[in-house]
């Protein structure tokens, strides 16, 4: 370890990608420092991953209570939701996990500075706290801080909130709007739909989840409607006007919808502003991403990047597979294969759940001269008593010449659950004979993914 720095590795930003690259960095006996000046897990604890689940477990009890009448339980009355027991219980749940990432950076020898942190030089960083600035000297620093809401510019857009603001709000909005066609908007929708607000989604395009496989896109759309989510495609905001303590949102169609609160799911930029990138000669490519090499280097080697500030899937497992690839290479010397982001599984929190992995039907036309399409859409066996009439939908894609299993997609109850399993086999790349030979579980929706015998197109 060089003794001409302080640090071997100054990280900056304490979020999945970046604290995990720390704890490992310093388990090699790299001295490590780190800087956070908000929130200690990142996006992902804070207003990400961690709380949208919280909050998409609470918006399912509506349906499971209604369910649960056709299997013989009798409610004493009307059951009824208090926002503010979500909201709170979720704030001490963040409080309890931020603690478990000091400790786990503590327990790991890493030096953490509760600080604002910008580059001065290709191996200098300032640090900023309170008012008073000092700075520290790394071999190598890792910018790892994340992405940021990005909100469109439209009169009245300041009455907007985005997705970092939706966790806190006071009041629970009984008319709820979101604006975007993204898996936040999705999910956020399905969210406040289940909670019990009028909900409303906003697109401009044909169709939400672009880049998502087209039946699964349509099937989703069908299903979100039946729950009762108020579906605007082809339309956008043109203005926001408030209206006492209500807000009339004017679309591009010439329709006003008065509601009580709006979201902004309409994307995330990298978080780079005032990291200091234009004094070591980092710029941006045309997105805004910050370019990196296979050994995770921007334009300065000394300065690294990795998770949502460089051109991936904005993922955190993947930021945190992108952080062992980094210590690897640079702390324990190997060479480890490229991530296959190919075959990275991912899933959409809605209702009901999107699961997926690997390459929609459009995507596997264009790659390869032939492909079978096996798909089957039910009533699972649960809804048989229930009265319910949410349906699924289960999809393998698989190259015709090799056999191979392509890509593989669910829409339905748990289905992010189910494609992690389904996506080992992807990734490992089995064949459609491998899963016709694997025996089912019976009676379960998911041995629908190894019955599925003949192709329902070509």
């Amino acid at each position: 370890m060089s003794a001409e720095y302080e640090y071997d590795l100054f990280v900056i930003g304490a979020g999945s990608g970046g604290v995990r690259a720390a704890r490992m960095a310093a388990s090699t006996g790299a001295r490590v420092g780190i800087a956070e000046d908000r929130y200690l897990g990142g996006t992902c604890v804070n207003v990400g991953c961690v709380p949208k689940k919280l909050y998409a477990y609470a918006s399912h009890f509506q349906d499971n209570f209604s369910d649960a009448e056709g299997f013989g339980w009798q409610m004493a009355g009307p059951a009824t939701f208090n926002w503010a027991t979500l909201r709170d219980n979720k704030t001490s749940e963040i409080s309890r996990l931020n603690g478990i990432y000091q400790r786990m950076l503590e327990g790991a020898g890493v030096t953490l500075f509760n600080a604002r942190a910008r580059l001065l030089d290709p191996h200098t960083v300032s640090l900023v706290s309170q008012g008073s600035e000092t700075q520290v000297t790394a071999k190598q620093i890792l910018l790892a801080t994340g992405g940021w809401p990005w909100v469109p510019d439209f009169p009245g857009c300041e009455h907007a909130i985005n997705s970092n603001q939706v966790f806190d709000l006071q009041n629970f909005p009984n008319r709820f709007l979101v604006l975007g066609g993204g898996y936040i908007a999705v999910e956020f929708a399905s969210i406040f739909n289940g909670l019990g607000s009028e909900t409303h989604l906003i697109y401009r395009g044909e169709l939400f989840l672009k880049g998502f496989d087209q039946e699964v896109r349509e099937f989703t759309c069908e299903e979100m409607a039946k729950k009762g989510v108020n579906l605007h495609f082809n339309t956008n905001i043109e203005r926001i006007e408030p209206n006492g303590t209500a807000l009339n949102v004017h679309l591009t169609t010439g329709e006003v919808l008065e509601v009580d609160a709006v979201l902004a799911a309409t994307g995330r930029r990298a978080n780079t502003e005032g990291l200091g990138l234009e004094a070591v000669g980092i710029t941006l490519d045309a997105s805004g991403k910050i370019p990196i090499n296979e050994r995770y280097e921007t334009q300065v080697r000394s300065v690294l990047a990795l998770g949502d500030l460089t051109n991936g899937p904005e993922l955190t497992p993947v930021a945190l597979a992108e952080a062992m690839q980094l210590v690897d290479t640079h702390f324990n010397k190997t060479e480890p294969k490229p991530l296959d982001y190919a075959t990275i599984p991912t899933a959409v929190f809605c209702h009901p759940n999107i699961g997926t992995v690997g390459l929609s039907e459009e995507a596997a036309r264009e790659k390869h001269t032939k492909i079978c399409v096996y798909r089957t859409d039910f009533r699972s066996m649960k809804h048989t008593l229930s009265g319910n009439t949410e349906r699924v939908l289960m999809k393998l894609i698989v190259d015709d010449e090799t056999d191979v299993v392509v890509g593989a997609h669910m829409v339905g109850e748990d289905a992010g659950e189910l494609i992690q399993g389904i996506a080992i086999a992807v990734r490992a790349g089995l064949t459609k004979r491998d899963f016709d030979c694997t025996v089912g579980i019976h009676p379960t929706g998911a041995e629908e993914f190894v019955t599925m015998r003949e192709p329902s197109r070509y």
